[in-house]
């Protein structure tokens, strides 16, 4: 089994690059994400480094953190896009990624945007037998293709991000491998790459090799393959004591595994990878403001300008962020559950031993980089935060503060 990292996570970080979390507060105001540039690209050299010995292409997860300046960051470390809307593609070519770096990977969506994303030369990403007929109806050999394999294995921190499993939505299940082949044949498709992906926090990093094996065993069913992608699913920290992949294992392993294919498929293939979370999650601080702070007989909230709207993931799926005080650091702790303004129930946290919160203290939220700002909404009719790249020693402004002109642009209001 490989092993994982163990990261302590209690590191209260109050500077970026020798920049003050909290003069960047100040004047940019709260709430606001601001993404430590620097951590990014040095995720992205982790694995690269990792892979050294095969020829890698990372195509981020997009779905992460879509931000223009975030993805020609990304773009200019090596790396590539992982696209699973037309949006996404979109926003790819915006940043400078040419089509040829971009895998679309969609899911139940119109053919009518298969066929734009085809217009737009990327890769398509075929996930669903009707889909591959429909493809080989319009297109033939003449474009090629991937096939995106359900390998039937539960891997993933939590259901919800589990999605390689038998009764998953995406891909398709590997015992309809003859149907597929039959499909390919009838329809004379080219396809050029297969991909598998298993899920999120992945807690045992075997699970890596596993789905590569899928995808080996059925590549000898494939004479025209170009690439074999591993899909993402890399394990971040989230609190203290908490395991990380060890992407160095994991890189040796999977590296190795995959020159052994290549030597018996009889050419040498490319390795695609997919991280998202893995390289923006742990760059990512939301910090906050305290509005308020409730005493009752049994819990003290801390009340603050921001909620699910902002952060959807601890009220998703149980996601667990780590918080402390920005503004008091030294306090002495008292326990906290840390709740949002929207009018639900709005836990960021439960249970959080901080040092003593003051109404105006600033909380940094931590692991805000991945899924925060791409899943923001404007619930309640609220606004979005700005956002903030650390790059260099110095803050960025990559997104405005929205206003309540952003909220009514593309209303039409009718006389009544």
């Amino acid at each position: 089994m490989a092993k994982f990292e163990n990261m302590p996570q209690a590191i209260k970080p109050t500077h970026i690059q020798g920049i003050s979390l909290e003069s960047i507060a100040e004047k940019y105001g709260t709430p606001l994400y601001v993404y430590d540039g620097e951590k990014i690209t040095n995720q992205v050299h982790a694995i690269q480094k990792a892979f050294q010995g095969v020829p890698l292409k990372i195509k981020y997860a997009t779905k992460a953190l879509s931000n223009i300046s975030i993805l020609k960051l990304i773009k200019n470390a090596g790396a590539g896009v992982d696209a699973v809307s037309l949006e996404e593609v979109r926003l790819g070519l915006m940043a400078g990624f040419q089509p040829s770096e971009i895998m679309y990977t969609p899911s139940g969506v119109g053919f009518d945007e298969i066929q734009e994303a085809v217009d737009l030369g990327v890769m398509i990403n075929l996930d669903s037998l009707p889909l591959m007929r429909k493809f080989g109806e319009v297109y033939g050999n003449k474009v090629g293709a991937c096939i995106r394999i359900n390998p039937h294995i539960m891997a993933g921190g939590n259901i919800k991000i589990s999605v390689g499993h038998k009764a998953s939505k995406f891909g398709i299940s590997i015992e309809q491998l003859p149907e597929i082949l039959e499909i390919v044949k009838e329809k004379n498709l080219r396809i050029l790459g297969l991909h598998v992906h298993t899920g999120s926090d992945i807690l045992d990093a075997e699970i890596f090799l596993r789905g590569a094996n899928v995808l080996f065993e059925t590549a000898f069913k494939f004479p025209d393959l170009e690439f074999i992608d591993c899909g993402g699913g890399f394990k971040v920290a989230y609190k203290e004591g908490d395991p990380r992949t060890d992407i160095q294992e994991v890189g040796e392993k999977v590296s190795k595994a995959f020159q052994q294919f290549c030597e018996k498929y009889g050419k040498q293939l490319e390795l695609w990878l997919e991280p998202g979370k893995f390289l923006v999650s742990e760059s990512g601080y939301l910090l906050v403001k305290t509005n308020v702070v409730k005493k009752t007989p049994t819990i003290t909230f801390a009340g603050v300008d921001s909620g699910l709207n902002h952060l959807l993931r601890p009220m998703l799926y149980d996601a667990y962020h780590d918080v402390y005080n920005l503004s008091n650091p030294d306090g002495n702790t008292h326990t906290y559950n840390i709740v949002g303004y929207i009018c639900e129930t709005d836990t960021i946290a439960s249970d959080r031993e901080l040092s003593e919160v003051r109404e105006g203290d600033i909380l940094v939220i931590k692991n805000a980089g991945a899924y925060g700002f791409s899943m923001a909404s404007n619930y309640n009719s609220r606004l979005r935060p700005a956002e903030v790249l650390v790059w260099e020693g110095k803050p960025h402004l990559i997104r405005t503060r929205e206003t309540i002109e952003d909220l009514t642009r593309n209303q039409v209001v009718i006389d009544i």
